[in-house]
């Protein structure tokens, strides 16, 4: 499908920004690689062969007496010293993922307490319960990334609706909605997620569902005022007398103009959704004890200064995403920056000025010398 001229220019604003630009390509890729966590970091092979049967187990659950004959009816354990050499003996092999190690592996025979420094093994090193590091950044970074872009889309949507509706009917509505909103942002969000997390233990949905009951109101005020501008504009008000229901008319004519400014926060709303979700893990009210979270990661940092890796990955890997992500949002703002012309706003601000600079050879005449000057190019009398 063919982009409008004024999509093609957002698009060129967008690609004019090299830091934003490269900057969605590399996180684009980052978290393509993560969403592929199991196949690049599990403690199961990809694949097995023994006794000329095929098996699969990073999708499957396979017991010790489907693999071998002598096995015992429990799940298997891969890395067991014991099955291995049972497994080699049947002239079975495997093919393992580059990270040997799921995000909850206890790496054994370290040869020191844990937490143990980055080597061959363990190319970031262990945390303080011997899981390898590596694997729980890559299964960390997937779950922060997931949990902020649902977070993100729901309370976005939910944020604009109330929005729409606050600047569309404005008056009452509007009046009762922002003292509603008033008193709702007021309600101390951490003290009744405390609460919260006495009484059950905290989840992926549960945290979701209890952080959109606040998040949405990030959005509200940007398309309340865009809907109170576009309420009262000419075409506006001809929908209304040619009978164009109140719906149409928000979502189809007031609701796309009032995108151009919510879009350019939404990089810094996902921002700052990994941030909620790290915080609460680093203050354990967040993802259950065990889960790859990089808050817990800086927990571990904090708790083990001995180890300083520990700290120095969670800071390179926080650090990092939340630079990507702004430095993407500046290019969507440069993207729908009204302001902003393809190749430079300066460059195209100048090139009028220069056309309007006559030429020195077409000049009016010269009295002050008392002869008239010709264009080039003219003879003389």
């Amino acid at each position: 499908m063919a982009l409008s001229p004024l999509n093609r220019r957002r698009l060129e604003n967008f690609r004019a920004n090299r830091r934003g630009y490269w900057s969605l390509w590399i996180f684009a890729a980052l978290f393509v690689v993560t969403l592929f966590a199991e196949f690049i970091a599990n403690d199961r092979p990809l694949v097995a062969r023994v006794d000329g049967r095929w098996y699969v187990p990073v999708l499957v659950d396979y017991a010790e007496s489907d693999v071998i004959a002598d096995g015992l009816p429990t799940a298997v354990d891969w890395h067991d010293r014991g099955f291995i050499e049972e497994f080699r003996e049947a002239g079975g092999w495997a093919v393992w993922p580059l990270i040997p190690y799921a995000y909850n592996t206890v790496v054994r025979d370290l040869g020191r307490p844990a937490p143990s420094p980055p080597s061959a093994r363990n190319w970031l090193g262990t945390d303080d319960q011997a899981r390898d590091v590596l694997a729980r950044v890559i299964y960390g970074f997937r779950i922060s990334v997931l949990f902020g872009f649902t977070l993100t889309l729901v309370s976005s949507v939910i944020g604009i609706a109330a929005g729409a509706v606050q600047g569309f009917y404005g008056g009452l509505t509007d009046l009762l909605f922002q003292r509603f909103i008033e008193i709702w942002r007021g309600m101390p969000e951490l003290y009744l997620l405390i609460i919260l997390a006495s009484i059950i233990t905290p989840s992926f949905w549960v945290l979701l569902g209890f952080l959109l009951l606040f998040s949405w109101m990030g959005l509200t005020g940007v398309v309340r005022a865009e809907f109170l501008r576009g309420r009262n504009f000419d075409y506006v008000r001809a929908a209304r007398a040619l009978g164009v229901s109140d719906g149409r008319i928000m979502f189809r004519h007031i609701l796309p103009n009032a995108m151009v400014a919510t879009l350019t926060f939404l990089p810094f709303i996902l921002s700052g959704s990994v941030v909620i979700l790290t915080s609460l893990d680093f203050l354990g009210f967040g993802l259950p004890p065990g889960s790859p979270s990089l808050g817990e990661l800086v927990n571990q940092g904090k708790n083990n200064l001995q180890a300083p890796w520990l700290a120095f990955t969670a800071f390179v890997v926080l650090g990092a995403m939340l630079s990507l992500l702004t430095f993407i949002g500046e290019a969507v703002r440069d993207a729908f920056d009204p302001r902003k012309l393809p190749g430079g706003a300066q460059a195209a601000a100048a090139a009028p000025l220069t056309e309007r600079v006559p030429n020195p050879d077409t000049r009016m005449p010269n009295h002050a010398h008392g002869g008239t000057a010709t264009p080039t190019g003219a003879g003389t009398a």
